[in-house]
């Protein structure tokens, strides 16, 4: 994770502790907020109003959504498959067992049985909507296979040139949620398929993004939060977080066992995304904005020896201590408040 954001700036706020309070301890004379110093720092940088951003980047990986596996729904010799990479609609072939086409329908439930009229279920409603889609009517879609339905399913069978039994069944149709992406051939032409075998793996056509968060840095991209995305021909393309994953595990690199959650983003523009699937990403997040709010860099701050912190304004030759209450850290920088600040004031910083 490449981030700029509080655990960066809290470990530099500690480390400035740190420094303050070794000097005061090597013997240095404690002075409360306000005294004036009789040094100058090495260096200065103006106090500055703006909006500042929680932001953070993410590695992802660019993909395809819905992956699944389409299972053979007959035994026999497995005589064609389609091609990997490709994309299959409504109505076209997945596969063949013994010449027979294995054809693809929409619908969200599994085809496990061979449908015949006096049927009843879900699966015959979706089956029903599909011969209603494909133009084969006479009929009103819903859970009853009717002689109606099956005089339906015969012209079907007439147009693809297969046996009009009015009856339909795994050997015939697989369902999906929609058209399929061919990932990849689990079952070579020529082997035998049997029933409930993987035969492809599929995924959805739509282009998505999944990547990591620590469980720390999750409320940077809730549902709905809009990120940019980097990707691998150098463009940059928006996107939304579709999905947030709800068990928090450790993710894939072994030097970091911190728990993370898995996100999906989902392209503005799905159709203009490019790249070849499993392709490194970058994932640009912004979360909370603080407008029109002064801010210092993150090692201006000192750690101050009676408890909070403060920065040192520098006016001319002269320099004093001011106590500031800390708001959000972003971007290097540190929301600052009290101590009588101003825009284009100047406070010390290390020299660089």
């Amino acid at each position: 994770m490449r981030r700029g954001r509080a655990v960066a700036a809290v470990a530099a706020v500690l480390a400035v502790t740190a420094g303050t309070i070794a000097v005061t301890q090597l013997g240095g004379t404690e002075k409360p907020a306000g005294s004036r110093n009789t040094g100058l720092p090495p260096a200065t940088a103006p106090v500055e109003r703006g909006d500042l951003r929680d932001s953070a980047q993410a590695d992802g990986t660019l993909g395809y959504d819905k992956q699944r596996k389409i299972n053979s729904g007959a035994a026999g010799t497995l005589t064609w498959t389609p091609r990997t990479g490709s994309t299959v609609e409504r109505n076209e072939r997945l596969y063949e067992v013994d010449g027979r086409a294995v054809r693809l329908m929409y619908g969200s439930g599994p085809m496990y049985r061979t449908l015949k009229a006096g049927d009843k279920g879900r699966d015959v409603e979706q089956l029903e909507r599909n011969l209603a889609a494909l133009g084969y009517t006479g009929f009103t879609p819903d859970t009853e296979y009717t002689e109606l339905t099956e005089a339906a399913v015969k012209r079907w069978q007439k147009a693809q040139g297969s046996k009009r039994t009015g009856r339909v069944g795994p050997q015939d149709i697989a369902f999906a949620p929609g058209k399929v992406r061919i990932k990849s051939v689990e079952t070579a032409v020529g082997d035998l398929a049997q029933p409930g075998a993987p035969v492809l793996t599929t995924t959805g056509s739509e282009r998505i993004v999944t990547f990591q968060l620590d469980v720390a840095e999750s409320q940077l991209a809730k549902a709905g939060t809009e990120v940019s995305v980097d990707l691998p021909d150098g463009t940059s393309a928006p996107g939304t977080v579709s999905s947030v994953g709800r068990t928090a595990k450790p993710g894939d690199d072994p030097q970091d066992n911190s728990p993370k959650v898995t996100l999906t983003v989902s392209f503005d523009k799905p159709d203009e995304v490019g790249g070849f699937d499993q392709s490194p990403v970058t994932v640009n997040l912004t979360g909370e904005t603080r407008k029109d709010v002064l801010t210092v860099p993150v090692n201006a701050l000192l750690a101050l020896p009676g408890g909070g912190f403060g920065v040192e304004v520098v006016r001319g030759s002269a320099a004093r201590e001011v106590k500031v209450e800390l708001g959000m850290f972003a971007e290097g920088r540190v929301e600052v408040s009290g101590g009588g600040l101003s825009e284009g004031m100047k406070v010390g910083v290390p020299k660089i």
